[in-house]
């Protein structure tokens, strides 16, 4: 399951690569968990691929279930990044956070 990688990538201070609404990208993992909605979800930064909106870097709440890949990559994570706090309102259920 992509969360338990996310979470891996996340405890490891890698970066993490996936497959995300058609574009291949590279994030930093702050926090894993359960939206308000019950679908798996992780708070990133995104440090370099594609996206469908106009910012390909910077901070994203991206559902896992909708990604694919997941390869924990030996580049280090500089996690946390400005503007990063615990306890993410996003999701009702928290797994895994800086």
């Amino acid at each position: 399951m992509l969360s338990q990688t996310a979470c891996e990538a996340l405890k490891s201070r890698k970066r993490l690569e996936l497959q995300y609404n058609g574009f291949v990208r590279v994030v930093e993992v702050h926090a894993v968990g359960l939206s308000k909605n019950n679908n798996p979800v992780a708070r990133v930064w995104q440090v370099r691929g594609g996206t469908a909106s106009t910012e390909p870097v910077g901070w994203k709440l991206l559902r896992l279930d909708q990604a694919t890949g997941g390869v924990i990559l030996s580049e280090a994570s500089d996690a946390p990044r400005t503007g990063y706090k615990a306890g993410d309102r996003a999701m009702y259920r928290i797994v895994c956070e800086l």
